[in-house]
């Protein structure tokens, strides 16, 4: 069965001003009234589809977060100047001092760090276990707890979260799940699986052109007027606004997400098995090696692959990075972090995008010296691609490595 998301997502439209085939961009900070009392009925949360002032809402915003509705299946969503921002909003909303959240042991290091960092700071602590293990899971959650925070597919370990076991256990304990679905977006739909509120970084496959930052929550209309309420709405009080004119942008390049998500995809199955029957230390969850592949069989939607990212170990830190050097100079992609652009992205997440988590918690997780993460690109010839890639592995002498290393 094809997916409606997109199909909803290309039917979203509103001619501009003039008759533009894309809305109008709203490029104001400030919006006035007509009437004195309209104004304080806005400031009350009385009105509908009047505009105050662009850190509470604009009209650019909203169409994108009308879009991020549409997309993740959900009655609206609020969009945010960064993932961070929109985690943090969500996080903050839900949470007060002295409650606890049970969070994913790998997720973004971003993410990590504010929970384990910053968090305890305003008395709210966070669980950090196996997503995978329910029981464990179930464990860690507490009277005080209010939030099981999780990635879809996480970072950078790729390991598949069951949402519809998390959300039965949410259910079961009166708490939010709260799911990050940056790196599968059409592939997973975390809400028609009981998610609560879904979280996205803009900035990576669904913007898809590596030019902004920007974030976004889709959740009920009762929870996204929340994070807006202007007395105590995380979202409003902390101030992370999304520009008018990066929201029309990353609405523009929504329209081809389908396109790009389906390519992505194609791409990484193919260098994945190409790289597993070299036999390299290859984690893809299309790849029925994948522990989680029966899971994300069982909650995809097949139409859009098992999506762009993908990890190699290559054995020590020495020859991730001597490979990643390699393969930049031969153009096969830039070492950088980030996710979702048209060229292949590749880093090594331990001494990057993972930093922020301890040396000993990476290794008690598996985050291994020698991983690299791999957003694959829209590369039309990924053939050539593979065999590029391959010798410059041979001159590094990597499957000589492993082959020892066995």
């Amino acid at each position: 069965m094809k997916s409606k998301a997109a199909q909803q997502l290309q039917d979203l439209h509103y001619f501009g001003e003039f008759g533009g085939v894309n809305p109008s961009i709203s490029d104001s900070s400030t919006y006035t009234f007509l009437s004195a009392k309209t104004m304080f009925d806005t400031f009350e949360g009385n009105t509908e589809g009047c505009y105050l002032y662009s850190r509470h809402s604009s009209p650019s915003n909203l169409y994108l977060g009308e879009a991020m509705a549409a997309l993740e299946n959900t009655e609206s969503a609020n969009v945010y100047a960064s993932g961070m921002g929109a985690i943090t909003a969500t996080v903050m909303q839900l949470c007060a001092a002295n409650q606890h959240i049970v969070a994913s042991r790998t997720i973004y290091g971003g993410t990590y760090a504010l929970m384990k960092n910053f968090l305890p700071k305003l008395h709210i602590n966070t669980s950090f276990v196996d997503i995978t293990n329910l029981k464990k899971v179930e464990a860690a959650i507490t009277e005080t707890t209010k939030v099981l925070y999780c990635e879809s597919v996480s970072n950078p370990l790729l390991e598949i979260a069951d949402i519809e076991g998390l959300s039965a256990l949410a259910r079961k304990y009166g708490i939010a799940l709260v799911v990050d679905n940056t790196f599968s977006p059409l592939t997973i739909k975390p809400a028609d699986l009981g998610a609560d509120v879904v979280i996205h970084s803009l900035t990576k496959f669904i913007n898809g052109t590596s030019d902004c930052v920007a974030g976004a929550v889709c959740a009920s209309t009762e929870f996204c007027l929340a994070l807006k309420d202007v007395n105590d709405g995380a979202g409003m009080l902390m101030g992370s606004t999304l520009d008018s004119l990066r929201a029309s942008s990353i609405l523009k390049n929504m329209r081809t997400l389908h396109i790009r998500m389906k390519k992505h995809s194609e791409n990484a199955q193919y260098l994945a098995e190409k790289f597993e029957t070299d036999g390299l230390r290859v984690v893809y969850p299309g790849l029925e090696s994948h522990r989680g592949h029966k899971d994300l069989k069982r909650q995809m939607n097949a139409e859009y692959g098992f999506g762009g990212m993908l990890t190699i170990d290559v054995g020590s830190l020495e020859k991730a990075n001597l490979l990643m050097e390699s393969m930049q100079k031969e153009n096969l992609g830039y070492l950088a972090v980030s996710l979702g652009f048209y060229k292949t992205l590749f880093s090594a997440p331990g001494t990057s995008t993972s930093s922020e988590i301890p040396l000993e918690e990476q290794q008690e997780m598996g985050l291994t010296d020698g991983l690299i993460r791999f957003s694959i690109g829209l590369d039309n010839d990924i053939e050539n691609t593979y065999l590029r890639m391959r010798k410059c592995m041979e001159q590094l002498g990597i499957f000589e490595t492993l082959a020892l290393s066995v």
